[in-house]
């Protein structure tokens, strides 16, 4: 069993749906605490949309996103141990939320989403590897790198 994740940041919808393609996904899980996006198509309504239009579920787990004062006081002081520290803590008082992860995760290939590209910079990091020590799963993380798509811009460029 493997939990994957992913950030949408530097992606566009069409190359976020390459990727969960690419890696077999079937279930998109937002650990956003409020799932709105300024990039279209990542805010929950749009995205819910085209995600079960495309045959994937998604699932919104409020419980797993990082608290607002966590999120402010990173904000403020770009403290990244303070960051995930606070997480952490908050984390733990999340346990009903990493075991019902974790039994989804054993039924459905289940990508945990967020904005940052980067893992290492993302609460998602830490609530994968939660669902690691609960049941034993593996983590991948996807990357934007990975995206094969080809951008309408690069196609010009291509037959120029």
């Amino acid at each position: 069993m493997t939990v994957f994740t992913i950030g949408y940041e530097g992606l566009d919808i069409d190359a976020f749906m390459s990727l969960l393609a690419e890696h077999g996904i079937e279930t998109v899980v937002d650990i956003r605490e409020l799932p709105l996006s300024r990039k279209p198509g990542f805010s929950k309504k749009a995205l819910a949309g085209v995600l079960n239009l495309s045959g994937y579920e998604y699932v919104h787990m409020v419980e797993l996103g990082c608290p607002k004062p966590v999120r402010d006081r990173y904000r403020e002081d770009g403290n990244w141990k303070r960051y995930t520290d606070g997480f952490l803590k908050y984390l733990r008082t999340q346990e009903m939320a990493i075991a019902e992860l974790s039994e989804l995760a054993s039924s459905s290939s289940c990508a945990l989403l967020c904005y940052e590209a980067d893992f290492n910079c993302c609460h998602r990091s830490m609530v994968a590897n939660a669902v690691r020590d609960h049941c034993g799963a593996n983590v991948e993380h996807i990357k934007a790198a990975d995206a094969r798509t080809t951008s309408p811009a690069s196609l010009r460029l291509a037959f120029a």
